[in-house]
């Protein structure tokens, strides 16, 4: 038996890596990873080399990373390098959301996760701060077919803080902020006041919170555990430095006519992500993937520092912190 095994419960629970293990019971910081943009996001070999460097990234800043996937049936929370490079390498890699969690694990599938699974086994494994590219949302011409990402309604019961560099840009992005005000999940624009574009700086649309450090984000998760509450998410919106941006008149031409060429074709449903995501990458010459890509880097690099200045200061109990604060 592992030594991973023989630390779960049940065989569906999730299994924790060594080095994961050990700074989760030292109070070490750890940034939790998807593995989608390793399976599916990116062409091979690059996707290795990547997934290698954003690890790297987590580790440069003081912190653990903690990659999610499934294999076999089994939930890992932080990969071995032969683990890794089977995400990477391995064809038949399924694509999961949390609602495929359980279907993977009781037939023994493997699969990578994408924000939704990622957020959901992470925080299940008692991690706080996930670092992604850019979080699902609501399409466009919503009314017409009510498509909506699962990740918004996983993230309003989620506990955990996701560092991104907003929504992706072919999402309507308004709607988007507004269905996370609905749903009560709280939106830090880093550094900045305008949410951000995924692919570009800005989106234009405004937050109603900005902070400048990573020790006021990690402020504002003990804050949220001293309230107590539903236990909603912390989206730290990062934009994608100016000079990695996609050039906003090229994307705005090119995501136009792909929105045209999609309704032409009546692709719908889960169809309508992949394929916008492939013209905007086509019809700007792989510059849309470098920008995901920069934004990657740089939500991976702000999540480790998030993440050590929460472990810095270890949250007090909040029921002593509730107590001083009304005079007893």
């Amino acid at each position: 038996m592992s030594s991973n095994a023989s630390h779960r419960a049940h065989p569906c629970a999730p299994a924790l890596s060594p080095e994961v293990r050990a700074a989760l019971a030292t109070h070490h910081p750890v940034v939790a990873l998807e593995s989608t943009i390793i399976a599916h996001g990116l062409p091979r070999p690059r996707n290795l080399r990547v997934a290698e460097e954003l690890e790297g990234l987590v580790r440069s800043a003081g912190a653990v990373p903690a990659t999610i996937a499934v294999l076999d049936g089994s939930a890992h929370i932080g990969l071995e390098k032969a683990q890794l490079e089977r995400v990477a390498t391995d064809p038949g890699m399924r694509k999961l959301g949390h609602r495929d969690l359980a279907p993977a694990m009781a037939t023994g599938a493997s699969g990578a996760t994408t924000v939704s699974a990622t957020a959901f086994l992470a925080a299940r494994a008692g991690l706080r701060v996930f670092a992604t590219g850019g979080l699902g949302g609501v399409h466009r011409e919503w009314t017409r077919t009510q498509d909506e990402s699962a990740d918004l309604r996983l993230l309003a019961r989620t506990g955990i803080t996701v560092v991104c560099a907003g929504v992706k840009s072919i999402l309507d992005v308004p709607a988007t902020l507004q269905r996370l005000e609905t749903l009560g999940v709280t939106v830090l624009g880093y550094g900045t006041g305008l949410f951000p574009g995924f692919y570009l700086t800005s989106s234009g649309e405004p937050v109603d919170w900005t902070v400048r450090t990573p020790e006021e984000v990690a402020d504002v998760m003990r804050a949220q555990d001293v309230l107590g509450g539903p236990g909603g998410a912390l989206v730290v919106a990062n934009p994608v430095p100016v000079a990695d941006q996609l050039d906003p008149a090229l994307h705005d031409r090119v995501l136009a006519e792909a929105l045209v060429e999609c309704r032409e074709r009546g692709i719908v449903g889960q169809a309508v992500t992949p394929f916008l995501l492939d013209r905007l990458m086509r019809g700007t010459g792989g510059a849309s993937l470098e920008a995901n890509l920069a934004a990657v880097r740089a939500n991976v690099s702000l999540a480790a520092r998030i993440s050590g200045a929460w472990a810095a200061r270890p949250p007090e109990d909040p029921a002593s912190q509730t107590g001083r604060a009304a005079g007893q």
